[in-house]
C-alpha cells in the first residue's frame, strides 16, 4: 500500500515482505528536510512494531544517488539569521541515525550513486549497506567550514588505521572497494541488478537475496596507500599531518595535503579532535552527544557561513576562512566546540562517561 503521493519528498510503500522507504527529491539530490526526517522516524517506529514487515529497504529516486546530505541552504539561511531551527533538525536526525543503528529489523540502505553527509547518516548505519559500481561516498563537511557528523565521526574512527582520518580531513571520496575497506558498506550489487534484488526482498530471507546477487568487489586505490595514509595520519595536530603529507615523496600524499590546506581550518582541527575522542567514546549514541555538541557550535562560527556561500550560493570556491591559517587556531578555539550544553544536549547517552573524559 502506498501511503504517499508522487509530490511527496518520502514516499512509503508496503511490498510484500519489507516496508520500503523512497527519498523523492531528485532534483535536489534528495537532499533531506526536517519534514522528511521525522515521516522516516515515524514509519520504522510504526514498521518496528509490524509483524508483518520483515525488513525496511531505503533508496533514492532519480539516476544521481541515494542522498547528497542536509538542506545546505536552509542552514545557511539560519546561520546567517542567528537561528536555532537547525539545531532542531539535527536533533532529530541524529535521533534518526541511533535508531538506524539499533533498529531490530534488518534495515537495507541501497547506497546508489551519490551519498554524501548526511546522506552516509541514514545508510552506513544500517545492517545490510548495499553499493554498486556508480556509489561514490564521502564526508564533505570540513570544505563547508562543518565538521562531519550524523555519526560519521564514529564510522570514521572506526575505520582501520587512520583511513577515516584521511576521508575526513581531505572530503575525498570513496568508491565501491574503498567503502568496504573503510567499513562503510558490506557487499555490492551491480546497478543492472538493482531491480530484481528489491523484487526479491519482498519475497524472500535477506541472506538469501543478498547471496544471489551480491558480485565482487574490486579493490579501491586506498588499499595500496595504507601505508603513507596510516603514517602521515597517526600524527597528534592537523599542522604535523600535512608536514608529513608533503615530505612523504607520494604523489598521492601531496595532492591529499593540498586538499586538507584548502579547507576551513577551524574545522580541520575540531575534526581531528572529533574523530580521537569518537575512538575512545564508546556506543555511537555518545559519538551522536559529541557531535550535536559541535554542530551546535558549528551554527554559531563565521565558517560554516562562508563555506556554504563560497561552495553553494555564490560558488565563487574562495572562502575567506576566520581565521585563515592553522597556526591562528588556539586552543581555547577548539575546545568550545566541545563545551557540554547543559539542559540543551542531545542525551543520547550519558553524559557521565563523556565528562570523565573531558
Amino acid at each position: 500500500m502506498n501511503t504517499g503521493t508522487e509530490q511527496e519528498d518520502v514516499l512509503l510503500e508496503r511490498e510484500g515482505r519489507i516496508g520500503r522507504i523512497v527519498l523523492n527529491r531528485p532534483k535536489a539530490l534528495n537532499a533531506l528536510t526536517h519534514p522528511m526526517v521525522r515521516r522516516i522516524d515515524e514509519a520504522l517506529a510504526r514498521w518496528e512494531q509490524d509483524e508483518t514487515v520483515a525488513a525496511v529497504v531505503i533508496t533514492g529516486a532519480g539516476e544521481r544517488g541515494l542522498y547528497a546530505g542536509g538542506d545546505i541552504r536552509a542552514i545557511y539561511e539560519d546561520a546567517r539569521a542567528g537561528g536555532t531551527a537547525s539545531l532542531g533538525f539535527w536533533r532529530d536526525e541524529y535521533r534518526l541515525n541511533a535508531r538506524i543503528a539499533r533498529y531490530p529489523k534488518p534495515y537495507i540502505a541501497v547506497m546508489d550513486g551519490i551519498v554524501m553527509g548526511g546522506g552516509v547518516g541514514i545508510s552506513a548505519h544500517g545492517r545490510v549497506r548495499v553499493v554498486t559500481e556508480r556509489t561514490r561516498i564521502a564526508m564533505p563537511e570540513t570544505g563547508i567550514g562543518f565538521v562531519p557528523d550524523v555519526g560519521g565521526t564514529y564510522l570514521l574512527a572506526l575505520a582501520p588505521g587512520e583511513l577515516g582520518t584521511h576521508l575526513a580531513l581531505t572530503a575525498a571520496t570513496a568508491g565501491p572497494g574503498d567503502a568496504l575497506l573503510c567499513g562503510l558498506a558490506d557487499l555490492l550489487v551491480p546497478a543492472a541488478k538493482l531491480p530484481s534484488f528489491l523484487a526479491a526482498l519482498t519475497e524472500e530471507e535477506v541472506t538469501a537475496a543478498v547471496h544471489r546477487h551480491a558480485a565482487p568487489v574490486p579493490a579501491g586505490p586506498l588499499a595500496a596507500q595504507l601505508d603513507w595514509i596510516d603514517h602521515c595520519y597517526a600524527a597528534d595536530t592537523v599542522e604535523e599531518i600535512l608536514d608529513r603529507l608533503r615530505a612523504s615523496g607520494e604523489g598521492a600524499a601531496k595532492e591529499a595535503a593540498e586538499q586538507i590546506a584548502a579547507k576551513s581550518p577551524t574545522a580541520l582541527k575540531v575534526t581531528l579532535r572529533s574523530l580521537r575522542r569518537a575512538r575512545r567514546l564508546g556506543p555511537l549514541e555518545q559519538v551522536l552527544d559529541q557531535e550535536y555538541r559541535v554542530s551546535s557550535a558549528a551554527l554559531r562560527s563565521p565558517d560554516l557561513v562562508e563555506g556554504v556561500r563560497a561552495q553553494v550560493i555564490d560558488k565563487d570556491r574562495s572562502p575567506r576562512w576566520s581565521p585563515p591559517v592553522l597556526e591562528a587556531v588556539t586552543e581555547d578555539d577548539v575546545d568550545r566546540f566541545f563545551t557540554p550544553l547543559g539542559p540543551q544536549e542531545l542525551g543520547l547517552g550519558t553524559t557521565t562517561a563523556w565528562e570523565e573524559r573531558w
